[in-house]
């Protein structure tokens, strides 16, 4: 029993380590891609709730947030379906990974680009290094969430966030990955009026 309870231990702190360092590789690797360490404007603000300003996914938390947290719920269901033999740390850290990524491929110019041409998000220059690493943390955060809450809870929260977003913004997860992938010009047309 205690042999287990060391190597539990081991365990977890290898995996917290590999997470860290991920976040750390990304946020170097995101700096050498040119990505600004924080908003260009010379401030950090913890919320930023302007979706139509370039200073939009520049700050700590915003909108889209929301998404990264449901991304955690999503990360949390696959590693659960495919990994349930690994204990939680290490599929948190494949989720962190698959997550940091994304945050990567998010600010390279096709990405960049393809937000201007098929989504509302004209002024969208890419993330600052601080939101992308605050997504990641977000993602992180909704990951343990879903470990804690019941299936259902999880569900519906997830619903509530899109259908609460979508409301406020005319825009959110399932829109944002519609419109990259299959762009519509009537929903497009809808979140712009």
């Amino acid at each position: 029993m205690n042999r287990q309870l060391g190597a539990g231990r081991k365990s977890n702190v290898t995996s917290t380590f590999a997470i860290a360092l991920i976040v750390l590789l990304t946020a170097l690797l995101l700096w050498t891609m040119g990505r600004t360490p924080i908003c260009t404007c010379g401030t950090v603000k913890f919320w930023h709730d302007i979706v139509q300003s370039s200073q939009n996914s520049q700050h700590i938390a915003d909108w889209y947030t929301f998404s990264h947290i449901i991304h955690g719920f999503l990360f949390y269901f696959a590693t659960w379906l495919l990994f349930r033999d690994w204990p939680f740390g290490w599929r948190l850290a494949l989720a962190t990974l698959v997550e940091a990524a994304w945050e990567i491929f998010e600010n390279t110019g096709f990405v960049i680009n393809r937000y201007r041409d098929t989504t509302i998000s004209l002024d969208y220059y890419g993330d600052s290094i601080i939101n992308s690493v605050a997504d990641i943390g977000a993602m992180v955060f909704g990951f343990w969430l879903a470990s804690k809450l019941p299936t259902w809870l999880t569900i519906l929260l997830a619903v509530a966030m899109e259908v609460v977003v979508g409301i406020i913004i005319r825009d959110n997860l399932t829109l944002n990955v519609l419109l990259l992938i299959y762009p519509v010009e009537a929903i497009k047309e809808w979140q712009a009026s």
